[in-house]
């Protein structure tokens, strides 16, 4: 299991439904409207590093508001 956190830039204003929007998504396990440099960050799992990556481009960066998003697989060292 892959899991990784999504860090994510969205359209002024438009935080909160994407939030709510990737919320909704198969393998989504959190999805928050921050403050900061980005506008949602979201935890994520998948089978593997080609799913996670078919998530995020097929799926997520689908949603209407998203910028630009910066994926942050979680190691453990």
């Amino acid at each position: 299991m892959v899991q990784a956190y999504i860090l994510i830039q969205t359209e002024v204003g438009k935080a909160a439904n994407v939030a709510d929007q990737i919320a909704g998504i198969p393998g989504v396990t959190q999805a928050e409207d921050v403050t900061g440099p980005y506008d949602v960050i979201v935890r994520a799992e998948a089978r593997n590093v080609d799913e996670l990556g078919k998530l995020v481009v097929a799926q997520i960066q689908a949603v209407e508001g998203i910028t630009r998003t910066l994926t942050c697989p979680i190691v453990h060292i």
